[in-house]
């Protein structure tokens, strides 16, 4: 694999990493470029700081170790990663660290002046080692949408149904309920874990292009193609092809389409080299499909192709009740991007709770990102949404300050009454939640914070199916 192929790829690898470099210059370049392929960036300047997580709760893809880290501290670190029964490779910038003896600790090398694409493959090299002796577990599992709903919990049933095959599946949902988190996680489940997810947009590409994007095409092969370029299927050999929004494609490309899947082979545009497509087609859409083969925009043949499995993504406003949890778990998301915090006061929450959200999952990330930027450190009470948030003629119940700095707080007992063990479990999650997020995911610091035994809080974790990682 090249590094132009590397490039053509997007940001494929997305994971935290580890990076320690006690120059700080150096230490922003290298962040910068590990953020720009969609990496999330832990940093520390000294081994001594290094915050070691527990084995189950590992959320390092690999260790960055700039060129100002000495040998020695460089073989204290493979020692410390052989801690874990997954390799946690090491990413060394320089080229005289090909040379340190480390082991069975994985040491993939480069220069100083290498660029993203090389650092780029070397991500892929190093998700690839992880996945060799390690398969990914329920409590870690990154892209599993968050909620307890009956609705949801439908979605991560047929989820762990159809991950192991390889199986065309069909998600169908409105805008920004998360099919592609769901096709992430279909991928994430599936044995081809170790190769790329590669999403295409199929509505935001021009009818042209779409063949070339797709399939590749070769130097020549029309006005502009300066170059021989791969296309999504190639980057996606032996992992996933996630094509979003199918329900756009224009009919020549449906006809393009079908043929691969009938056939599992493809040519580049301006080739005759026959390929052989070695992925997994998970494809997404807005759109009603059966009533558009009805008015003639969609090929009832290709719809029964790609339809092997479908997965309903419910809408936000039928799975009120997950609120919550979606709530902490993109507060924690955006101060783990950002290092900035806000709580939601339980006024706050309930007014949430009556808005119809047209936008979904996609419009309260939106919403929270915002109110971060509006209101960082703080309380969000109701009168701090935006206009639209509020609902007319709500009685919303006023908890105390004390009590409103943590979600799901406890307030006065509503006049109807309400399902008390319902409320002390989901009080229980966000006290949970909390001190995952103020112990940066670490199982055995979130369990200190709550006052109990670290076993305790990973049976309780198991129990509501949450993730130690916070990001």
């Amino acid at each position: 694999m090249n590094a132009g192929a590397l490039g053509d790829r997007g940001p494929v690898v997305q994971h935290t990493v580890l990076m320690l470099e006690p120059d700080a210059a150096r230490a922003q370049h290298w962040e910068t470029l590990l953020k720009d392929l969609d990496c999330e960036v832990e940093v520390a300047d000294s081994v001594s700081l290094i915050d070691w997580p527990a084995p189950e709760s590992l959320r390092w893809l690999a260790i960055l170790v700039g060129d100002g880290v000495s040998d020695a501290d460089l073989r204290g670190l493979a020692e410390r990663s052989k801690a874990y029964t997954s390799p946690l490779p090491l990413l060394c910038a320089g080229s005289r660290r090909a040379k340190a003896t480390l082991g069975d600790v994985p040491v993939l090398p480069f220069e100083l002046s290498a660029h993203s694409d090389v650092v780029a493959g070397l991500l892929v090299k190093a998700k690839e080692l992880r996945a060799r002796s390690y398969s990914v577990p329920p409590l870690l599992s990154m892209f599993r949408p968050s909620g307890q709903s009956p609705a949801i919990r439908a979605v991560h049933r047929l989820v762990e149904q159809v991950a192991p095959y390889d199986t065309n599946v069909l998600i169908l949902g409105e805008s920004g309920t998360g099919k592609e988190m769901v096709a992430r996680h279909i991928h994430e489940r599936s044995s081809r874990a170790v190769g790329a997810f590669v999403p295409v947009n199929c509505g935001a590409i021009p009818g042209e292009l779409l063949e070339s994007e797709l399939f590749g095409h070769e130097k020549g092969a029309f006005t502009g193609a300066i170059n021989t370029r791969q296309g999504r299927f190639e980057i996606a050999d032996g992992g996933t092809l996630f094509l979003d929004e199918i329900g756009d494609m224009a009919p020549q490309m449906q006809v393009n389409l079908l043929r691969v899947l009938q056939e599992r082979t493809f040519e580049r545009v301006g080739s005759s080299q026959t390929r052989v497509a070695n992925v997994r087609i998970i494809a997404a859409t807005h759109r009603n499909l059966e009533s558009a083969i009805e008015a003639g925009q969609f090929r009832e043949d290709l719809y029964y192709r790609l339809a092997v499995f479908p997965v309903q993504m419910p809408a936000l406003r039928e799975r009120l009740g997950d609120l919550p949890d979606l709530v902490a778990h993109l507060l924690n998301r955006i101060e783990r991007m950002t290092g900035v915090r806000v709580h939601l006061s339980n006024r706050t929450l309930a007014a949430l709770g009556q808005y119809q959200w047209p936008g979904n999952v996609r419009e309260l990330a939106n919403l929270l990102e915002r109110l971060v930027i509006l209101h960082a450190g703080q309380i969000v009470d109701v009168d701090d949404l935006p206009e639209k948030y509020r609902p007319a003629g709500l009685e919303l119940v006023r908890a105390s300050d004390a009590h409103r700095a943590v979600e799901g707080s406890v307030s006065a007992l509503p006049s109807d009454g309400f399902d008390l063990k319902d409320h002390l479990v989901r009080l229980e999650q966000s006290y949970i939640r909390e001190a995952l997020a103020r112990a940066d995911g670490t199982i055995a610091g979130a369990a200190r914070l709550l006052g109990m035994q670290r076993t305790t809080l990973v049976e309780k974790l198991r129990k509501y199916r949450l993730t130690a990682d916070v990001a």
